[in-house]
């Protein structure tokens, strides 16, 4: 989770420096990004499924695989076909397995913790949005963009395979048993519980949840792609904006391991509602802040309330469908966040390119964690 998601997160430090060289508008470079948020959510629908039927080791391998090759060739980047075609599609379908085989793996390990496991392991997606910005920007100022891109690839890919091998798909595979709640303990049969897949797809809840995930997506990536853009139009430097997008990272891990342990105790249900409240004051804050205390608060808080949000979806998932078919339903749902997550950068881009800001975008996004809010609210256990 960490090295997938440092790799994706140091795009937006990537941004300015490509743009320098290449010349192009700032939405046909987010653009990239987006056709990758949309290849990963439907990737992720394929690599749910392929976890459920033959685990995350196989998976995980093949994403490793295509994210270092992916990243590799971002380092010989000369045109803008090849943009889309190294970034959009080979590191997209590599990232397509980079949130539903982990947390469907973790829902099964774990039943009565299974909240605060949940965060524990999503952390690494914030571990990865701390080190990768800031280890992006290191390697940029030292050796240029080119060599940092070839640094991510072969990183990546050795440490996905090797982290790949010891990956089980459940304890049922090791000791006969079917899941654990977390003390050790096996729980039979928890994972034919849950209801048909079909009735599921074919359910309001179901949909309902679909739309959360897909405000969510669109305001993260949106913050995660432009922020660092943004910081250095306000007169900051380089190495500040990277700083701001590793607190976003820092408060994102708190957010995830906190939240996690609260999951347990308050619903994961209201751990959305709590957490959406928290992004849209942030948002809504940063649209209007252009001093650095001030951009820092909004990165504590929207950390903090992406590591819970994001936290509380496999749990979600689980209480309202079961586990029967958890790994698919997870990567549709997921498919909603990068289809959301594929929109918002290009859509902050298009309104930069005419308004030359950000803070209508920004506006944008609050309003849709607020959105988001409302119909957490209509979600029934």
């Amino acid at each position: 989770m960490t090295v997938m998601w440092m790799g994706f997160y140091s795009f937006g430090i990537f941004f300015k420096p490509v743009l320098k060289e290449f010349g192009w508008t700032r939405a046909v470079t987010a653009g990239a990004f987006s056709l990758c948020s949309f290849i990963q959510g439907l990737l992720a629908i394929a690599m749910g499924a392929l976890t459920d039927r033959f685990g995350p080791r196989l998976v995980m391998t093949l994403c490793g695989l295509l994210l270092g090759a992916g990243y590799l060739l971002m380092s010989q980047l000369n045109a803008l076909w090849q943009l889309y075609l190294f970034f959009s599609i080979v590191i997209g379908i590599g990232m397509g397995g980079s949130f539903a085989p982990m947390m469907t793996l973790t829902a099964r390990w774990f039943v009565r913790r299974r909240g605060m496991m949940t965060g524990i392991v999503a952390s690494g997606t914030g571990l990865g949005s701390v080190i990768g910005p800031l280890l992006a920007g290191l390697l940029i100022s030292r050796y240029g963009w080119r060599a940092s891109f070839a640094t991510l690839g072969v990183t990546i890919f050795v440490v996905m395979v090797l982290a790949a091998l010891p990956l089980r798909r459940a304890p049922g595979h090791i000791t006969g048993g079917s899941a654990g709640n977390g003390t050790g303990e096996q729980v039979p049969g928890i994972q034919q519980e849950g209801i048909d897949f079909h009735d599921a797809i074919r359910s309001r809840q179901f949909w309902t949840l679909f739309g959360v995930i897909f405000c969510l997506g669109f305001s993260i990536f949106s913050v995660m792609v432009h922020m660092a853009p943004h910081v250095t139009d306000l007169g900051f430097s380089q190495a500040t904006a990277a700083n701001v997008i590793a607190a976003i990272g820092i408060a994102c891990i708190a957010g995830r391991i906190l939240f996690g342990k609260v999951l347990d105790k308050i619903g994961s249900r209201n751990g959305f509602i709590l957490g959406f409240a928290i992004m849209a004051f942030s948002l809504f804050l940063v649209a209007f802040s252009g001093t650095l205390p001030l951009l820092l608060l909004f990165a504590v808080l929207f950390g903090f309330a992406f590591g819970a949000c994001v936290t509380c979806e496999s749990p979600l998932v689980a209480d309202l469908f079961g586990l029967r078919c958890h790994g698919l339903l997870l990567g549709i749902v997921s498919c909603g966040f990068t289809i959301g997550g594929g929109m918002g950068p290009f859509m902050a881009g298009y309104i930069f390119d005419l308004l030359q800001k950000y803070q209508l975008a920004f506006l944008l996004c609050g309003t849709l964690s607020a959105v988001a809010l409302l119909l957490t609210r209509a979600l029934k256990h």
